[in-house]
């Protein structure tokens, strides 16, 4: 690699920053050094880069990707959507996600992160207005596409704009931060549901808010990343190949796991509930409501994963991660009409999933250095051909068997993750690209 190459360098970033070691002599890490930042100024730019991306995947990873599922019960009886139906619209969402992974990483490299996720919040904006105005199954379909777009087109951006911007001691910290705005997002959007059921507005309703929730969240992040805007350069088609390698199988199985599992658990779960009678004392619209409060409420402990994995190690938090989302899926299986039940159900979803999506980030990081962007695309892109296979197999085995045998076989998948996940085969450290 030779800095005469200038934008075209066969490099994914610009360059890393610089700080002072304690004897105050400076350290480089990338071929550019930026100026040397004081502490301050360092937190300043941490704490508007997390924010930034934090409305982002708020947006993107609540409303635009579980908001379909969350309103399954209220579209089945606008749209007389059946099981089977319902599963083919929640894996074109993932379809929209996979797509805008490639156009985020395509973007990136023309122009900055800031495009690609401000592109993403305008895919939002215009799916969850789509969705709120629907006439029809296809508009809806349609729509829940378009949002969850956005999640392909405004995450994996932030691990560029980090590696730009930020200090290697602040990454981890910010990336747990911007994955866990999923778990603000779902939230909010569980107690905006709670209240359409409890109130009795419309779903519509809801859905105009969250539309405006994502033309604000675009307007943030136009502002917040005015300093990701140079092109990262063209990679070269090699850089692909270059993520096959041993070290990062486990990565690629514990995405794919992951994508399958949580796109049925975020399809059908408050469904479930909802068939079965909804829980008592509540009204059954109202019941998926509360499943989405406790997994976006609970979820926020993926802030933690950082300092956890930090004291039990990678291995030992994937294993236990694993046995999370199998108890989670075997209580929606096993009592879909206990409150305790579900609340634990989905509250244990909740960790699974924000502290899986800030794993994927930092461990693809670790792995591939060099290739920030390009390796979490491609564990995403694994996640989400299981989020698109997961519901399409998951609603065609619950038309066929019953939805409580397809629950059972789910789990059963997440628990035999946690059992090939052994320590000696999970490494995190840089490799070397040949």
């Amino acid at each position: 690699m030779q800095a005469a190459a200038g934008r075209s360098l066969t490099r994914e970033v610009l360059s890393l920053p610089c700080w002072r070691t304690a004897k105050g002599t400076e350290r480089k890490t990338g071929l550019i050094c930026f100026p040397v930042r004081d502490r301050r100024a360092s937190l300043q730019t941490l704490t508007r880069i997390a924010s930034a991306g934090s409305a982002a995947t708020a947006i993107a990873f609540g409303p635009a990707r579980v908001g379909f599922g969350l309103f399954l019960p209220q579209f089945r009886d606008t749209f007389s959507i059946s099981t089977s139906t319902a599963g083919m619209i929640s894996s074109l969402g993932f379809a929209g996600f996979l797509i805008g992974l490639f156009c985020s990483y395509k973007l990136i490299a023309l122009a900055g992160p800031r495009v690609p996720v401000v592109c993403g919040m305008v895919f939002a904006t215009i799916g969850l207005a789509m969705v709120a105005v629907a006439p029809d199954p296809i508009v809806l379909a349609v729509g829940v596409a378009l949002a969850s777009a956005s999640a392909g087109f405004s995450w994996t951006p932030f691990n560029n704009a980090a590696q730009r911007v930020l200090y290697d001691r602040d990454r981890p910290e910010a990336l747990a931060a911007i994955s866990s705005g999923t778990a603000i997002g779902v939230l909010l959007s569980g107690v905006l549901a709670l209240v359409v059921a409890v109130s009795g507005f419309g779903w519509r309703v809801v859905w105009t808010i969250f539309a405006v929730g994502a033309g604000g969240a675009a307007l943030a992040n136009l502002v917040a990343l005015f300093d990701t805007v140079e092109p990262a350069g063209k990679a070269p088609p090699r850089k692909w190949h270059d993520l096959v390698t041993w070290s990062a199988i486990p990565l690629y199985l514990v995405a794919l796991s992951f994508g399958l599992t949580n796109g049925i658990y975020v399809t059908f779960a408050a469904d479930r509930v909802a068939e079965q009678g909804g829980l008592a004392g509540l009204p059954s619209e109202a019941s998926g409501a509360i499943v989405f409060c406790a997994y976006g409420a609970l979820g926020l402990f993926g802030l933690l994963t950082a300092r956890i994995k930090s004291v039990i190690g990678l291995a030992w938090l994937l294993r236990g991660l694993s046995v999370c989302a199998a108890l989670s899926i075997a209580l929606i299986a096993w009592a879909p009409t206990s409150l305790d039940g579900v609340i634990v159900s989905a509250g244990l979803q909740g960790v699974f999933v924000m502290m899986i999506s800030a794993v994927l980030s930092l461990w693809s990081e670790r792995l591939f250095p060099d290739l920030p962007s390009l390796s979490f695309t491609a564990a995403l892109f694994i996640t989400g051909l299981g989020n698109i296979l997961g519901p399409i197999a998951a609603g065609r085995a619950s038309s066929a068997f019953g939805a409580e045998p397809m629950f059972w076989g789910t789990a059963a998948l997440a628990f035999v993750t946690a059992l090939i996940l052994r320590p000696r085969c999970i490494r995190e450290k840089a490799m070397t690209v040949a």
